[in-house]
């Protein structure tokens, strides 16, 4: 069997989602899609493996930014719709897909690269670490008040007609708020659009909800949520159900104030709330901080660093330390060989160095689990436990522990 690892044609789409389609058990309505796409996805970066003129395995990225401690936005590939046919499974397509993917990456600069996993086991062979948890929060509103401490006044809200022009003022929300937030990413504009129901529909359904924002005291907009609602009706009484799609604020009156809201509204008597922080302070806005609960807990975000020396100067450090790391990755070259890295780094809050050396190491650890550990969620002591570590200097792993360690952990509202 000989299979070639190449971008695709722009008549070659509709055999890669078919292909797409058979590796997530799904058949959308694949003419809709290309037509959809096309004007929105960059084909040089979306991959097919081939056997002759057959597709048999998918993957695409596409080039955004990923916000790290510090606050600073550092570029990034996102991957996704990564798929080998049921038929050429174990025969290492995945990993030549991915190799061909890092690659260029690499040439286009981007220090890092972010998936979701929809099955966990697979991508630590491929230098990518579970970076970000998310949950959802659950709030039972009929059984709690907020706190009149907590501030947030709900006649700050209004209704905004689910058009164009609503994705704009969103998506400028948005973008003030991300680069605040470690692990959040920039959105392309088309997220935007599906996000008020006018994206296309050969995905499957179109969003159908409501849009409030929120207006500051000089009328500016600082934030907004976006929900819909499932009635229903339980021994003739309401309990209906809101769930909250997606709900940023630039500061903590605009959302506690719609927290309010959300909390408030006629008929409902749960609100879940999707792709939250888990440690997002909502029990401690109420006078029950046991009516809300997390739910759905668990990895969200992974990320692998393409350039590690670039990546780790990039962020920055709440203490000071210096260490040589040597990095194995075993998924970022042949299949038949690990690459390993070496990294002087020299941090502190004043600022970091970070260089390729020669210079012995004094921890040795995996590439996923340096991904894990990047953003500072993760802890690094529990990330090498996957694959192991060799400390060649007493106590390296604990100060490179404490030293990736953030007091904040990241959050990553978007998903791809």
């Amino acid at each position: 069997m000989t299979i070639e690892i190449r971008a695709i044609r722009e008549d070659e789409l509709p055999a890669w989602l078919d292909c797409l389609s058979i590796g997530f058990l799904d058949r959308p309505n694949i003419a809709g899609i290309v037509a959809e796409v096309l004007p929105h996805w960059d084909l040089a970066r979306v991959w097919g493996a081939f056997e002759d003129d057959v597709v048999v395995g998918t993957a695409r990225t596409w080039a955004t930014e990923l916000t790290v401690p510090g606050k600073r936005p550092i570029k990034a590939s996102a991957l996704s719709g990564v798929t080998v046919r049921p038929t050429h499974r174990r025969q290492g397509i995945l990993r030549r897909m991915l190799e061909v993917e890092h690659a260029a990456a690499r040439e286009r600069g981007e220090l890092s690269g972010l998936l979701y996993a929809s099955d966990y086991p697979i991508y630590s062979r491929f230098g990518y670490g579970s970076a970000v948890q998310t949950a959802a929060w659950v709030l039972d509103a009929s059984s709690t008040a907020f706190h009149d401490a907590a501030g947030g006044r709900i006649g700050s809200i209004e209704f905004v007609a689910t058009d164009e022009a609503a994705a704009d003022a969103i998506r400028d929300v948005y973008d003030e708020w991300r680069v605040t937030q470690p692990g959040e990413i920039w959105r392309r504009p088309i997220m935007y659009l599906d996000d008020v129901g006018h994206g296309g529909v050969g995905w499957g359904d179109v969003w159908k909800g409501f849009l409030v924002v929120h207006r500051d005291d000089a009328g500016d907009l600082d934030g907004y949520a976006r929900y819909h609602a499932q009635a229903k009706w339980d021994h003739r009484q309401p309990r209906s159900t809101l769930t909250v799609d997606d709900m940023h604020a630039l500061n903590g009156d605009a959302e506690v104030a719609l927290w309010r809201y959300l909390a408030s509204v006629d008929l409902v008597t749960t609100v879940r709330a999707e792709r939250r922080h888990p440690g997002d302070r909502l029990p401690w806005l109420l006078t029950n901080g046991r009516a809300a609960e997390l739910a759905d807990a668990g990895d969200g975000m992974w990320v692998r660093l393409h350039d590690i020396p670039a990546a780790l100067e990039a962020r920055t450090y709440e203490r000071t330390g210096s260490l040589v790391l040597e990095i194995v990755d075993r998924g970022g070259g042949a299949a038949d060989a690990d690459e390993r890295v070496r990294v002087a780094i020299d941090a502190g809050p004043g600022g970091t160095r970070a260089l390729l050396t020669d210079q012995p190491p004094d921890l040795t650890i995996d590439a996923a689990a340096l991904g894990a550990a990047y953003l500072g969620g993760t802890r690094l002591r529990d990330a090498v436990l996957a694959q192991g570590w060799d400390e060649h200097r007493p106590g390296a792993l604990a100060d490179a522990d404490a030293l990736l360690a953030t007091r904040d952990a990241p959050w990553c509202s978007t998903f791809f």
